[in-house]
């Protein structure tokens, strides 16, 4: 085995010991008896680690052993550092090993590095062997274990270990703290993080950097913002983790508007994102469906150098596709340089999402073949997408075959997947038969699948059935009284619609406002029904009386849909929000720009009708996003085929 000619190691940065090993060796270890001084060893050592050239590394352990090397601490503590650096579980056994049989095997530093080895390269049990076998510990030994644990998803023995490192008299630093509290995060176990935070107050470190932000991460993600909001800005340090903490929490609560408040004010003080910051704030845009700004983050990526790995790009393929950019998604997904499970699932939700059945199953059996084992969220992504596109022999092949072939066994959102399918496609008494079957307790979400389709085919003795599940799963949801009463009404069974409706009044139900929203030069413009807050409504009903004068020359009748009249005026029908979004966008964008526009609520069968007609009438595409899928209108047809 060769060395570097006079590599002095504080000389050298890691990429010029990278040039300097491709160099020749011209000496071996054994020969050169500089390197066999311990304490210019240990350098050569790090060196050798940061370097590249991990196969010296286990020479070494060989040289100890001829007496060519004198070991001491030094030098295992950097070997073990090496295999931390890789790793190298297999390599980190081995120097255990060996340190066992040196006469090292009661020193403290090396038993803690050891402890710390075991624990970064993910093997618990050993660390927790080597753990239980010392006979002396310290706070480094107690914080090594407890941030193994929580590092490694056990976050139930990490907060089972702090309590008797307490009564062991160790006082906890903010090492320890912070393990802790992201154990706590992990487990949303929020009330046993307050007890931590109370013993954080106690110990002077409530604020420190690291125990400030594990702190906000545990209030973030245990749904207590404002907590997480008054210790982040309480905080006399932050660092670029105290910033994603809350911007993550923000975006994983629903709140994208303050994420991206935040993420604002972060660029305003200089703080540079990282990876996870583009992650959450592109999370946040794709929950808001700002495609606008979206763009200007991923512009922001390339621009400070961030490259494309899977955590960011998935990310993107999220953003682009819930904002309706289906092209833009498929081209980063195209991009990236290696792909996860994460990733496929991602591209094959937005083609689901966007009723590109076959596309999805397409891209499924592609990542089979790539070796990328599907999880549960995979296969719910296929059967979701069979369910938009009507394709039910595949659904069934491939919920047939989750378990069978993928081991992977139906939770009650793969059930109410099958069943969405099977009743959308009419076959009723499949999808009846299916729940009767399960090994689980029907879900609302189960008879809301069913549900949804009798209102489409109006099967009223089926829907009345799964309305009457609904009501006892959950009594103040209004939309399941809201599609009976519609069931009713389009079989013309007023009286009934009409018993629905008091029984939502007299209960206090009420059904959710509808509201849509547009992005315009990176502001964003709501609406409810019948609209006229915005500052151009005199523009918006002109553009309105317009089109309904042009559609009715095209053929188009208002309020067709029996259904919704029972509830509903004729005159209503033109002011819902997602037309009054629409005419405002048809007034503020340039002539022929495809129009996007997003609605919390299912968008009603005349609505759907109408757009049709003014895609043709106006010749643009515009593109709608409703609670469940996306409707692409172009020349008087979408992209649903009106199967949704």
């Amino acid at each position: 085995m060769r060395i570097f000619r006079n590599m002095g190691f504080s000389s050298f940065s890691v990429s010029s010991l990278v040039e300097e090993e491709e160099s020749r060796y011209v000496e071996t270890w054994e020969d050169n008896e500089e390197y066999r001084d311990s304490c210019d060893m240990s350098s050569k050592v790090s060196t050798v680690c940061q370097g590249g050239r991990w196969e010296q590394v286990l020479d070494i352990l060989e040289l100890i052993d001829k007496g060519n090397v004198r070991a001491d601490t030094n030098i295992y503590a950097r070997l073990l550092q090496g295999c931390v650096n890789r790793k190298a579980l297999e390599e980190g056994r081995l120097v255990h090993s060996h340190i066992i049989n040196s006469g090292f095997n009661s020193n403290l530093f090396l038993l803690n590095s050891i402890v710390n080895m075991y624990a970064k390269c993910g093997s618990m049990e050993d660390a927790r062997q080597v753990f239980d076998g010392m006979r002396k510990r310290d706070m480094v030994t107690w914080t090594a274990l407890v941030s193994g644990y929580a590092q490694n998803q056990h976050g139930e023995e990490a907060l089972e270990l702090f309590p008797l490192m307490l009564r062991a008299g160790m006082k906890p630093n903010e090492f320890t703290f912070s393990s802790v509290l992201r154990a706590c995060a992990s487990l949303l176990t929020l009330e046993q993080g307050k007890q931590v935070h109370a013993d954080a107050i106690k110990s002077g470190l409530e604020l420190h950097v690291f125990v400030g932000s594990a702190l906000v991460d545990m209030y973030a993600k245990g749904r207590n913002l404002q907590d997480a909001h008054s210790l982040f800005h309480k905080m006399p340090e932050r660092n670029v983790v105290s910033w994603n903490a809350l911007i993550a929490g923000y975006t994983q609560n629903n709140n994208g508007e303050e994420a991206l408040k935040l993420y604002s004010q972060m660029q305003g003080i200089g703080m540079k994102p990282s990876a996870f910051t583009f992650s959450s704030i592109l999370r946040a845009c794709a929950s808001l469906a700002v495609m606008e700004q979206g763009k200007w983050v991923h512009g922001h990526t390339i621009k400070i150098g961030c490259k494309l790995d899977v955590f960011v790009g998935n990310a993107l393929v999220d953003m682009y596709g819930k904002c309706g950019c289906i092209e833009d998604a498929r081209q980063v997904f195209d991009r990236l340089p290696r792909r996860d499970v994460v990733s496929w699932n991602a591209m094959i939700t937005v083609c689901a999402q966007h009723g590109h059945g076959k596309e999805a199953v397409r891209l499924f059996e592609n990542m089979q073949l790539a070796g990328i084992k599907p999880n549960r969220v995979t296969i719910l992504c296929v059967l979701s997408a069979c369910s938009h596109a009507g394709l039910v022999n595949e659904g069934r092949f491939y919920f047939d075959s989750m378990n069978s072939k993928h081991g992977i066994a139906p939770t009650a959102d793969h059930y109410a997947c099958m069943v969405d399918l099977l009743s959308r496609a009419g076959h009723f008494n499949e999808a009846e038969d299916l729940i009767n079957r399960m090994p689980i307790e029907p879900t609302a979400g189960i008879w809301g699948a069913l549900l949804g389709a009798c209102r489409v085919h109006g099967n009223m003795d089926v829907g009345k059935r799964a309305a009457e599940c609904l009501f006892e799963l959950e009594p103040h949801d209004a939309g399941p009284r809201v599609l009976l009463s519609n069931i009713y009404a389009a079989a013309g069974r007023w009286d009934d619609a009409a018993k629905v409706r008091k029984m939502m009044k007299e209960s206090g139900v009420k059904k959710e406002p509808g509201c849509s929203w547009v992005e315009i030069e990176n502001t964003v413009h709501t609406f409810v029904v019948n609209d006229r807050s915005h500052p151009l409504t005199e523009r918006i009903y002109a553009m309105l009386k317009d089109l309904n004068g042009k559609m009715k020359e095209a053929g188009y009748v208002i309020g067709e849909n029996s259904a919704v009249l029972a509830v509903e005026r004729k005159d209503t029908f033109s002011y819902h929000s997602e037309r009054i979004a629409l005419a405002f966008a048809l007034i503020s964008m340039p002539t022929g720009a495809a129009i996007r526009i997003k609605k919390n609520l299912r968008v009603c069968s005349d609505c759907h009708s109408a757009v049709k007609f003014i895609s043709k009438i106006v010749g643009r595409e515009i593109v709608v996003r409703d609670t469940n899928r996306f409707h692409h209108f172009k020349e008087g047809v979408c992209s649903c085929g009106d199967y949704w």
